[in-house]
């Protein structure tokens, strides 16, 4: 298993400070040691064989193998997309209960994988860290196949209107099984993406850049077709013949996953842990605060003056970039030599908290992006749900399974995206470049969310208008806002997969990369936020008869926070600073 330390190179130098080594540099070359042991080599060349594990395809794309992230995918959907039906139909819960509890296993799922990143990061590394949440994820998956296959774990069926619900020890055993998985899936989202992403060479080429991008591609594809086969086949697995079967595929897709991730061992390259990036940040900020009075270099200088051990080729060097100038004086030399770790940090230090406080307001555009995405789950559900659902004449869909069309319809964006869209955009873009921007790409998504939200008021408007007239709208109607917030989820998914990734310092790429999962979190608080401010101020809005309603209304609200999201997602992308490298690392 080869040992690397990726990083992107740059081509903007900054001008490091002259002269002989202090005891801060010395100080820094020796805590770099103590993050990696070196050894010398030539990094192995790049193949397909570790994208291909992690994704579930091989090498030449045309046709599929036991991989990992489609594989997971099919396993954690198949738990999660039905849960709420298992509490209510199996263990008998109530509906506030079932509810509560969904509410807060999703919350923790997806707050995991910070904590997972947060362990990737600074001390298992991402390939441990995959290993050992998958010990979790296996115990809990065979725990609740268990729990549903085993008569003893759960209540007696239903008898005419009398349903016994669970007892205290089914239940327990139930909520084991589901923490267990929580547990396990958080840490493999952790570190899967970016463990993927570092299978591919640095050397920057345009070619290898378009590797990698389309590496978040399909990772994005193979999570939502993951979804697409759970939410169809193992869901009919599991309400039409038995739950036990439909948990046990979930396990069986993870233990094959499991199985392939390791046979792939050996071809990995894997970046070790760099320690608590947590305490790097906490050190330049105390750093910054007791120099808050020096006086810094002129601003014109490139970062003259300002420190950098210069001899150490095993860590990232980032370079100086303007803005920000009150952390730069963490970097600024005292007249003590023998400065402390606490009182004087590198420029690369520094450079790594600039990109998380200009990454933030970023992220937060992403909370309220991934609020307007919650319409498709719930408004919009609602809004078929009063609408005419035979198609073709005799064809009834049941309403649910509009969100598998809305999958369907991500797939076939993914591959536009990946096919046609990216290279026309490198071929009209100049020479060299990789197509749209991330920044760029992620503004097109938000714009497709606006679009679909206006979308969806005028369906409604019209829907409303039909019933007036004695008439029902049919569901076909829905599918252009399918379509558009599919497009949106792709543009805008799959570059923030990619911006998060390659924005973030080398040692807090999990704890970036999980970014986009606690966002996701995140804007389903927002999303219930707004649904509580609504009812309260204008309930006619979100009637419980929609035809006496104007759900239209709301749409439109949805819309103008979209576009007020956008705008200011404008501006802040058009003052972003990216990441320079100044520094590639060595290999080890």
């Amino acid at each position: 298993m080869q040992m690397t330390r990726s990083a992107s190179n740059g081509e903007e130098m900054t001008m490091l400070e002259p002269g002989h080594v202090s005891s801060s540099s010395s100080w820094s070359s020796a805590a770099a040691a103590t993050k990696t042991t070196t050894t010398m080599r030539g990094p192995r060349p790049f193949t397909w064989t570790g994208p291909a594990i992690v994704l579930g395809t091989t090498t030449d794309w045309l046709t599929d193998r036991a991989g990992f992230e489609l594989l997971e995918s099919i396993a954690f959907s198949g738990v999660a997309l039905n849960m709420v039906v298992y509490l209510g139909t199996v263990l008998h819960g109530t509906t506030a209960f079932n509810a509560a509890h969904v509410d807060t296993w999703n919350g923790t799922t997806f707050i995991v994988p910070v904590i997972g990143a947060l362990l990737a990061d600074s001390y298992w590394g991402k390939y441990n860290t995959i290993v050992a949440s998958l010990l979790f994820y296996l115990a809990g998956l065979v725990l609740l196949t268990l729990s549903a296959g085993i008569s003893p774990l759960r209540p007696s069926p239903c008898e005419g209107i009398s349903c016994p619900p669970a007892t205290g020890k089914q239940f327990s055993v139930f909520f084991a099984a589901l923490y267990l998985t929580s547990i396990g899936t958080g840490g493999v989202k952790s570190a899967l993406l970016p463990f993927g992403a570092e299978q591919y060479d640095v050397d920057g080429s345009p070619e290898e850049v378009r590797r990698k991008q389309s590496f978040f591609t399909w990772f994005f594809g193979a999570i939502n077709l993951g979804i697409f086969v759970a939410g169809t086949l193992v869901s009919w697995l599991q309400q039409n013949v038995s739950w036990a079967l439909g948990f046990g595929v979930s396990t069986f897709c993870l233990l094959l996953a499991a199985a392939g991730f390791l046979a792939g061992t050996a071809w990995y390259r894997v970046q070790l842990p760099a320690g608590s990036p947590l305490k790097d940040i906490l050190r330049v900020i105390v750093a910054s605060l007791r120099k808050r009075n020096t006086r810094l270099p002129a601003a014109d200088h490139g970062g003259l003056g300002l420190h950098e051990v210069v001899e150490d080729g095993d860590l990232q060097k980032l370079a100086h970039t303007k803005g920000l100038r009150c952390l730069d004086k963490a970097a600024v030399k005292g007249a003590n030599d023998n400065e402390g770790p606490w009182y004087l940090c590198t420029v690369s230090e520094v450079e790594g908290v600039k990109i998380l406080t200009r990454m933030a307001p970023i992220w937060v555009t992403c909370v309220l992006y991934a609020a307007s995405l919650g319409q498709m789950t719930t408004t919009f559900i609602q809004q078929g749900m009063a609408m005419d659902n035979n198609v073709f004449g005799r064809l009834k869909v049941p309403v649910a399974s509009m969100v598998s069309v809305e999958v369907a319809f991500m797939l076939l964006w993914v591959l536009l995206h990946d096919a046609v869209i990216m290279p026309l955009a490198r071929r009209w873009g100049p020479a060299g470049s990789a197509g749209l921007t991330q920044l760029q790409r992620m503004g097109v998504g938000r714009f497709l969310v606006v679009v679909a939200m206006g979308t969806a008021a005028l369906v409604e408007r019209r829907r409303l208008q039909s019933f007036g007239a004695g008439r029902m709208m049919g569901i076909g109607w829905q599918v252009p806002q399918f379509v558009l917030v599919a497009g949106s989820d792709v543009f805008c998914g799959i570059a923030q997969l990619e911006f998060f990734y390659g924005e973030a310092p080398v040692s807090m790429r999990s704890i970036c990369s999980a970014l986009s999962f606690l966002a996701l979190s995140l804007g389903y608080y927002v999303n219930t936020a707004v649904v509580t401010a609504v009812s309260r101020l204008r309930p006619g809005w979100l009637a419980p008869d929609l035809n006496a309603g104007h759900l239209d209304y709301y749409f439109w609200l949805w819309a103008v926070i979209g576009a007020g999201n956008l705008l200011l997602y404008m501006l802040l992308a058009a003052r972003y600073t990216t990441k320079q490298v100044l520094q590639s690392p060595s290999s080890s």
